[in-house]
């Protein structure tokens, strides 16, 4: 665990601030000024020593590093010792010069960069390099430049690597992290030209057609440095922001690399905030940040899914959204006030969704990030990174106006169903900045909900936020000073929650009093106000107040005793449970014991004096039972004691004792199996009063012993387990060192009145220079006093256990088990005290030219070494007893449960535990995050937290003191307890192997040692072993979640013992595959080990750049390593040493592979070992070394096992071996502008130019001969030249130049004539192919990557000599039509097309001859199972070929796609298969697609479903090449504009018609006109499949042209929900919804609107209906282009409102919930002319009823009058629901209005109606706040309209 804080904590200390500081300023005696310091070392009791052991520890790592480097030995030196150096910086910070800082930094580098350093160890190094560079402030530019290219070669060989997929290089998980992060940490100190030279290098990636755009952004994205100096802006960002941003701000349709984009700006902004002027990209950046939140809009909207997974990250994007801020032009926080006004209603509790985290995750950081930047900006001290401009700070107007637009969200999150937690977060924050804006609406919130009974979840996340702000309410300061007046009501109404009955309010409750108790000072200052005169009116008012502060006390500790009695053991469950407490009421226990210790450390005297009565008088009054109820009382009286020590053991500790006494005068009850309660209970208070300060207990010392002299050895055991505690207690309080107290202000507050005013303090923070912590040291006499105790009851005790080990004593289970409990007890309260444990070192397990000493830590304690070590006391008798145990009482488990305790504490205990450590570390952490003011920084914490930091420090250092040398007692222990591990009882197994896994993890290089003993009992050959040792050695090698796993340490001598043990057990007795249990753990170990195993190096050079430094290093001075500088002898031995390393690593990688292979050979080994053993076989491939050929022989002959599993391995493996056998190839550098004969451009210009026009498929120019062949230049990979061409572009040198091909089995290495003579082989090769078609999951199976690059690496290593042997089967495969057959067929070609990339002409043209047929027989059979595999066939094969060697392929493929022969189906999959080929070669095949277009434009009007969809498709991948990106040439491929221009043309016959459209195609009526209308429709739904499967697809829309298609799409699409409809309808309103969602560029905005305004005034009111869904969707996801454009907003506006008017019922409506949707997301504003408009529009006079004559029909036709009458109505209505959660001002007159027109005829009094039923649902919840809004008459009204009986009509 690597706590951030540990790594650097602490300022450092202010010049004056500390009185010592005169010393830190100059360099001092030591001779440097430390980096940066943890400060928390200078408050410890023994912080004088500190220096001197720093420079001792600093010196001797600088000396061994350094050492260890020049003797090149990487291992074990130097890993031990940058070990030695992070455990140097959590323990002291960084504290060295800086000069060291820098030569670490470069060491490391140099280390982390050797190219084939082991990947474990890189991951060691980057750890702690990152470490060291993670304070930049520290280190400036001038200090140290680190190059790039090192950082990217391993990127790139590590996240990009060409062998991982082959299972040739096994990489950890964490590896990707760690890189990125090291990355970023080297950012900052990348040389100024880095910039360039990246560009350079990554330009050529940029193809946005292919993978590798990923790439090149991600790498933009971790590498380009954005934190250069102004003045070197020019080399920075200037070189690329302008093509990047252009790049983002063209895209359509999130691509992956869109968002990576995000987080570069994000981080540019934030580096160089006042440096860019980024308001010309508001609007977009604003539309595109909501658009990525995924918002719902309009009722039945169909998301793209792509935009579910790419959408930004929340957090990149805020952080953006806060480097904009601020600035002379405002336009940021007027977009973000628009973006909360759009979004707030979405965060109304009533709604849910799979969005709502993102938005509340939105709300968390975005305060976050402006307080952040707030401190950078106002509090952080300058260091050399830029400073924020004057000009562009934020202004108190700027935090003012943000924390106003985010404050209502804010406040509506607090219900939130996901919880309250963000806005809590959010609000602490908030109230950093503007308290007096913040609180006030959260105590509104809060007192109601401290009244209801009815809403418990109302009250937890109220009181979470109030305890989020609850340090600035207290504070109150300049901005909010009537805030502190607020707490005592707070805490007095806060009471009542406190209730058994309701766990999640009683927690909170406690933590809310505790959180306030902490940051005020419970004193009653109500006398000063007779004394002084000089008071404020505030403070008046909290003096007064402060007078409850008793009662309040009283009250809570009666709230807690009641409580504690509904939770006796008695009232909570039958005697028949368990006798624990339960999870909940430990956590209650908890909370209510730290609350009321809280509250007492804050008292003043005269309130605890009352308090402590209190307690006392409940405590001695009453018995309770010892497991829950006891338990809580006695921790609220060791709280009371705690805080007055003197006064309270003065009434309790007597009255305990006597008690005692008392009942234990009588004999009898010492051997009583149950014992009276009273005494229980009185030695349970007793036990808990006792850990108090040491000092203050010596007095009642005899009363103390004489107590346990009374109690110790009772037979009961409830009772001498509570007399053991007491030992215990005695024993830590005297000898541990610790804090005595953790008030709020040092000193206390027992001062009068006059001198000290307690309410200045409320909320003040601790000051970190003048803590004044109260240590307890351990003084003479209380280390006497321990030692006695040890000596009158620890010894007698060994005595005894020592003569029962002996045999010389008879004596009961139960004694053992209470000497036991005695001895553990003893050993746990006097850890530190007692010594480490002595011994000879263990040495020879590693070979080191390096010291690898530990260093000892002090810790405040000079051990006493007079006196006799009970520690190795213990150790001796304990062991002796255990073997006695084992020999003769084995199933005494209970006995043998506390020795493991004991050996794990004597091997590990000084005082404190890891886990206690741990847990408080991160308790420490969570109340450091709740209580912490981010704003100002600088370590404002309260001044308990402080301490409890010290604490921690010093804790640490006792964890870390001895280190972890390994001795020979430690090697006895670890012994023993590998006995109980394989002990005959599961419990015991269990409990010792824990303890064991410790114990492993602690000492250096332990494990090496105990592998061989865990082995011997795996051992095949042994006789003795039963299966429950058997399985504890099984559980040994497995190892725990955390800890070592035994059978996969990353170093060859220990592997090539477990690995092949683990196989071969399979042949020993003990193993039965009938256990289950057993079967589960051989799963589990292979599966980890599979899991975990990381390559293991071969080579481990040091490169001399590394050595160079590291003498730097050893001769560095302040402190200087006293070591002489090495001889040229040692170096040369070094190297000498470092050669036979890698010999031996290789020689133990042999040996492993020819073990294993001997142990899967064993006859009777059971299959399952001999699957585990072929499994860990193919761990070993590598990429740096080729398998054994015994091993390839093996992998060769099992791609024909009969097991399936090991086929499957075999073919990884034999793909793996192929690739390390392939002969490289040689390249060569070639220049593109002389092949194409132009000029190069001078700048970057995409796409399609002259320069590389030649890669361009041409038919004309195929190579169709030898020579035109051998002349071309081949380029393979497809983004070359798309973008930009790399500075040294590389093709393969010529077929001549090239390895042999056509080589005889005489010219072939041993490795490649095994696979030779199996290959060619006809008998293996039909077995093979036989197997390779067999099915393996029904309908599961896909087109399998692992066999295609098998066969691949069969046809590109030994070109077509295996052919002749498999043309029969392939011409078999391919004729017959099953699944499996086909596929396998597939898998094949695929292999051969690629594999044949380096053949000659020749070849290639035989090849083609061969294939041509088959694929033609292959796409007439396929069928539905197989054409998706067919497409990953033809997909693959053309994958990343250059299209001009594949030339064939594309003629065949595209003779007649759409022939009709084989019926519709058949014509689809040979698009499919077909547009897979083409989609492959992106950019460079234009003529092909042209082709393809000219070929498909007539066959448009398919009738098959099927196959139009798939032309849809088609068509897509067609004009995909066609975007419209910044800087890009116009393409040659096709052009949509084009396309979409002769479309339109053939639809004119159905643009001109008015009436409906209908689907009536099937009924051909051969009349001409009619025909012309029904090839319109049909094409019109090929158009429709293209459209929609272009929508989440192309980076570019062409809009202009499609918009013409708009008013066509209205026309067609159905109004209602209703699935019936034929497919036509079906995709109009599909094709509507994601057109509608599209992103609009600015230009295009009046285009749009031009359509939608024609479209309004056409006659049929479904395309009018439809204008109107489409709006709304297109607005939302729009907003802010829209909004930048005031001509666009007044259209849209005049638009809804004339529709509104509309003479079709249902377009009024719709237009109505359009106009209240746009209201409400503040779109349009409600001003007054539309309230007038609205309102003229109501008072329209209606005509009078006429009578009708019975003959005539009535009339249908609504009158004008009405119309209007009713668009007046909807409006208003419209303007009431667009704010569902609140009441505006305009509000109540409007509903007023609104209920004139109750009787009105319908359609009115129906709208009417509609609109009052949803008001009174939506504002239903919050009632009694809206009440507030109307006048009493107003209520009246409403009252009685939204009850009234036509309510109910």
């Amino acid at each position: 665990m690597e706590p951030k804080e540990l790594a650097g904590g602490g300022e450092p200390p202010e010049p004056g601030g500390d009185p010592d500081s005169a010393t830190d300023l100059g360099p001092g005696p030591r001779g440097f000024v430390p980096q940066k310091e943890i400060v928390y070392n200078k408050l410890l009791p023994y912080a004088e020593r500190l220096d001197d052991e720093s420079d001792l520890l600093l010196a001797q790592i600088k000396g061994n590093l350094g050492r260890a480097v020049q003797l090149q030995e990487l291992w074990p030196g130097g890993l031990f010792w940058t070990r030695k150096l992070s455990t140097y910086i959590r323990l002291y910070g960084r504290k060295f010069s800086k000069e060291d800082h820098v030569l670490f930094i470069k060491l490391l580098y140099e280390l982390v960069s050797i190219p084939k350093l082991e990947i474990s160890m890189m991951q060691g190094f980057a750890r702690l390099l990152i470490n060291l560079l993670k304070k930049k402030e520290l280190l400036s530019r001038d200090d140290l430049e680190l190059p790039w290219r090192p950082l990217y070669d391993m990127v790139e060989r590590i996240l990009y690597s060409k062998t991982e997929h082959l299972g040739l290089n096994w990489f950890p998980n964490s590896v990707e992290n760690v890189l990125k992060t090291l990355v970023k940490n080297c950012r900052p100190y990348f040389p100024e030209d880095a910039t360039a030279e990246m560009l350079e290098e990554w330009r050529p990636l940029m193809c946005p057609f292919d993978v590798t755009m990923q790439k090149a952004i991600t790498y933009f994205e971790i590498f380009l440095p954005t934190s250069l100096p102004p003045e070197l802006h020019h080399k920075g960002f200037k070189l690329w922001f302008d093509e990047l941003i252009g790049l983002w701000v063209s895209v359509q349709n999130l691509p992956q690399w869109e968002g990576q984009l995000v987080n570069l700006f994000a981080r540019l902004a934030t580096d160089n905030i006042g440096y860019i002027d980024w308001d010309p990209y508001v609007p977009k950046i604003f539309t595109r940040i909501l658009r990525s939140l995924n918002l719902p809009v309009g009722s039945n909207q169909v998301l793209v899914p792509r935009f579910l997974t790419n959408a930004y990250d929340i957090g990149h994007a805020v952080v953006w959204i806060t480097a904009m801020m601020g600035g002379p032009s405002k336009l940021v926080q007027k977009h973000l006030t628009g973006l909360f006004n759009s979004i707030a209603s979405f965060y109304h509790p009533s709604n849910n969704g799979r969005w709502l985290n993102k938005l509340m995750k939105l709300l968390q950081r975005l305060p976050n990030s402006v307080v952040r930047r707030l401190h950078r900006e106002r509090y952080k001290k300058a260091s050399w990174l830029t400073p924020v401009p004057e000009s562009h700070k934020l202004t108190d107007q700027d935090v003012t106006d943000f924390v106003q637009c985010i404050i209502q969200p804010v406040l509506l999150a607090m219900f939130s169903k996901t919880g309250s937690l963000e806005a809590a977060q959010a609000l602490q924050n908030l109230a950093l900045m503007r308290p007096e804006l913040v609180i006030p609406p959260v105590l509104e919130r809060t007192y109601p909900a401290l009244e209801t009974l009815t809403e418990p979840h109302q009250l937890t996340a109220t009181l979470s936020c109030v305890i989020g702000v609850a340090r600035s309410l207290v504070s109150g300061g300049k901005w909010f000073p009537e805030g502190p007046t607020h707490m005592l009501p707070l805490l007095m109404r806060a009471l009542p929650g406190v209730d058994p009955n309701d766990f999640s309010k009683c927690m909170i409750t406690f933590q809310f009093i505790a959180t306030f108790s902490t940051l005020v000072p419970l004193v009653d200052c109500s006398s000063v106000l007779q004394e002084r005169n000089d008071l404020t009116e505030v403070e008046k008012e909290l003096c007064s107040a402060t007078a409850e502060f008793e009662d309040f006390v009283l009250q809570f500790m009666d709230r807690c005793f009641g409580l504690i009695e509904s939770s006796t053991l008695e009232q909570t469950r039958e005697e028949t449970e368990t006798e624990k407490m339960t999870h909940l009421e430990s956590l209650v226990e908890l909370g209510l014991s730290s609350t009321f210790s809280t509250i007492l450390t804050q008292c003043s005297n005269e309130i605890f004096k009352v308090a402590l009565q209190k307690v006392f008088n409940f405590a001695v009054s009453n018995i309770f039972e010892t497991r829950v109820a006891g338990r809580m009382v006695a921790d609220m009286c060791r709280a009371a004691v705690k805080c007055c020590p003197v006064e309270s053991l003065k009434i309790f500790v007597p009255h305990c004792c006597t008690v005692i006494t008392q009942l234990t005068m009588n004999d009898d009850v010492l051997n009583d199996e149950e014992l009276d309660k009273e005494l229980l209970w009185n030695l349970q208070l007793l036990s808990e009063i006792t850990r108090v300060d040491g000092k203050k207990l010596l007095p009642y010392k005899e009363q103390l012993v004489k107590i346990l002299q009374r109690t110790l050895h009772l037979t009961c055991k409830q009772g001498y387990t509570l007399s053991c505690n007491l030992l215990h207690h005695l024993l830590r309080s005297t000898t541990l060192i610790y804090p005595t107290e953790y008030c709020s202000v040092p000193g206390g507050f027992n001062k009068p009145p006059s001198e000290y005013f307690p309410i200045k303090d409320w909320g003040k923070p601790g000051d970190l220079w003048n803590l004044g912590i109260q240590w307890h040291v351990p003084s003479h006499e209380e280390i006497t006093f321990a030692y006695y105790l040890l000596d009158s009851f620890l010894q007698p005790e060994l005595n005894k256990l020592q003569l029962y080990a002996n045999g010389e004593l008879e004596m009961s289970r139960d004694d053992v088990q209470q000497r036991l409990t005695i001895v553990h007890n003893c050993l746990i309260g006097s850890g530190n005290l007692l010594p480490p444990l002595k011994g000879e070192q263990i040495t020879h397990l590693v070979p080191s030219m390096v010291s690898l000493e530990e260093t000892k830590l002090y810790t405040g304690l000079d051990y006493d070494l007079s006196k006799e070590n009970h520690r190795e006391t213990i150790a001796r008798v304990i062991r002796k007893l255990l073997h006695h145990i084992l020999d003769n009482s084995e199933d005494d488990t209970k006995s043998l449960f506390l020795i493991i305790k004991i050996i794990g504490d004597l091997l590990q205990f000084q005082g404190s535990h890891k886990h206690e450590f741990d847990s408080r570390w991160k308790s420490f952490n969570l109340v450091k995050k709740s209580m912490e003011n981010r704003l100002q920084g600088k370590k404002q914490h309260i001044r308990a937290l402080l301490i409890d930091r010290v604490m921690l420090q010093h804790e640490l250092r006792t964890l870390t003191v001895e280190g972890c040398e390994y001795k020979k007692i430690h090697q006895d222990m670890i012994r023993d307890l590998l006995r109980l591990c394989t002990s005959s009882y599961g419990q015991v197994r269990n409990k010792a192997q824990q303890t064991f896994f410790t114990a492993l993890g602690t000492y250096t290089f332990c494990c090496r040692d105990i592998i061989p003993l865990v082995l011997e009992f795996l051992r095949p050959d042994r006789q003795d072993v039963t299966q429950q040792q058997f399985k504890g050695a099984l559980y040994c090698l497995l190892g725990n979640h955390s800890g070592v796993c035994l059978a996969n340490l990353h170093d060859w001598d220990c592997i090539v013992q477990t690995w092949p043990a683990i196989v071969s057990s399979g042949l020993s007795k003990a193993m039965s595959l009938e256990k289950p249990s057993i079967v589960r753990l051989f799963d589990d170990l292979a599966e980890k080990i599979h899991r975990q195993y990381e390559t293991i190096g071969l080579d481990f050079t040091v490169p001399q750049a590394c050595v160079a430094i590291g003498v730097l290093i050893q001769q560095s001075k302040y402190p200087s390593a006293n070591q002489p500088l090495l001889s040229s002898e040692e170096i040369q031995l070094g190297i000498k040493r470092q050669q036979e390393k890698n010999a031996e690593a290789l020689q133990n990688y042999e040996n492993l592979v020819h073990t294993l292979l001997d142990c899967v050979d064993q006859r009777n080994l059971p299959w399952k070992f001999e699957h585990i053993g072929i499994g860990f076989l193919s761990l070993l491939l590598r990429d740096d070394r080729v398998l054994p050929l015994r091993a390839i022989k093996f992998f060769v002959q099992s791609l024909n096992h009969d097991a399936i599993v090991v086929r499957k391995m075999a073919i990884s493996a034999v793909a793996g071996i192929l690739k390390q056998l392939k002969r490289t190839h040689k390249k060569l550098s070639i220049c593109p502008y002389e092949i194409s004969g132009t000029c190069k451009p001078s700048f970057i210009f995409a796409g399609d130019r002259p320069d590389n026009q030649w890669m361009h498929y041409d038919s004309k120019n195929i190579p169709r001969t030898k020579s035109e062949w051998e002349s071309s230049c081949f380029v393979e990979k497809t983004h070359w030249g798309y973008y930009t061409w790399p500075q040294n572009m590389v093709v393969y040198a010529p077929a001549e130049e090239q390895p042999k091909l056509g080589r005889n089995r005489e010219d072939m290495t041993e490795a490649e004539q095994i696979i030779f003579d199996h290959f060619s082989n006809p008998k293996f090769v039909e077995q093979l192919i036989n197997f390779l078609s067999l099915e393996d999951r029904k309908g599961k199976d896909k087109f399998n990557p692992r066999r295609f690059c098998l066969f691949k690496g069969v046809f590109r290593n030994f070109d077509d000599a295996f052919l002749p042997v498999l043309k029969p089967h392939l011409e078999r495969l391919v004729s017959d039509s099953h699944e499996s057959t086909q596929r396998c067929v597939a898998e094949i070609i695929a292999g051969l097309i690629r594999g044949s990339k380096h053949w000659t002409f020749e070849k290639v043209e035989k090849l083609w001859e061969l294939l041509c047929p088959l694929l033609r027989t292959a796409l007439g059979n396929i069928t539905v199972e197989t054409y998706n595999d067919w497409g990953t066939c033809i997909a693959t094969s053309c994958e990343s070929r250059d299209p001009r060697k594949l030339h064939w392929l594309f003629e065949l493929l595209l003779e007649s796609p759409l022939s009709g022969e084989g019926g519709s189906f058949v014509d689809a999959c040979r698009l499919y298969v077909l547009q897979g080929g083409l989609a492959q070669q992106e950019w460079r095949v234009p003529e092909l697609l042209h082709r393809l277009l000219k070929y498909l434009e007539p066959k448009l009007t398919q009738v098959y479903k099927n196959v139009r969809e798939r032309i849809g498709s088609v068509l897509t991948y067609i004009f995909m090449i066609d975007v419209s990106l910044p800087n890009t040439a116009p393409t040659k491929s096709p052009r949509v504009s084009e396309f979409t221009a002769r479309i339109l043309e053939k639809l004119k016959p159905l643009m001109d018609v008015d009436e409906e459209i209908q689907n009536h195609v099937m009924e051909e009526n051969g009349v001409g006109e009619e025909d012309e209308r029904t090839q319109g429709i049909k094409l019109l739904k090929t158009i429709l499949k293209w459209l929609m499967a272009s929508a989440g697809r192309s980076f570019s829309t062409a809009v202009t042209e499609q918009l013409q298609l708009l008013p066509l799409f209205f026309k067609i699409a159905p109004v209602e929900n209703d699935n019936s409809y034929d497919e036509l309808k079906r995709d109009a309103k599909l094709c509507l919804s994601l057109m509608s969602q599209g992103l609009l560029y600015p230009h295009q905005v009046p285009l749009v609107l031009q359509v939608l305004k024609q479209t309004a005034r056409s006659s049929s009111w479904h395309a009018r209906y439809t204008v109107l869904t489409y709006l709304q969707t297109m607005v939302f996801y729009n907003l802010f282009t829209f909004l930048n454009n005031e001509e666009a907003v007044k259209d849209i506006r005049w638009l809804v409102i004339s529709l509104l008017e509309d003479e079709q019922l249902e377009v009024r409506e719709m237009a109505a919930t359009t106009l209240s949707g746009l209201l409400q997301c503040s779109f349009l504003a409600m001003d007054s002319p539309m309230q007038l408009h609205f309102e003229q529009l109501c008072k329209t006079k209606l005509p009078k009823k006429r009578k009708r004559d019975p003959g005539t029909v009535g009339d249908t036709i609504p009158s004008a009058e009405l119309v209007n009458r009713h668009a007046g109505v909807l409006g208003i209505g419209a303007c009431i629901l667009s704010s569902p959660y609140d009441v505006p001002t305009w509000m109540p007159q409007l509903l007023m209005n609104l209920s004139a027109h109750l009787n009105d005829p319908q359609p009115i009094e129906m709208t009417v109606k509609k609109t009052l039923s949803n008001f009174r649902r939506t504002h239903h919840d919050n009632w009694q706040e809206h009440k507030q809004q109307f006048t009493d008459d107003q209520l009246l009204v409403l009252t009685d309209l939204l009850v009234s009986p036509c309510y109910y009509a």
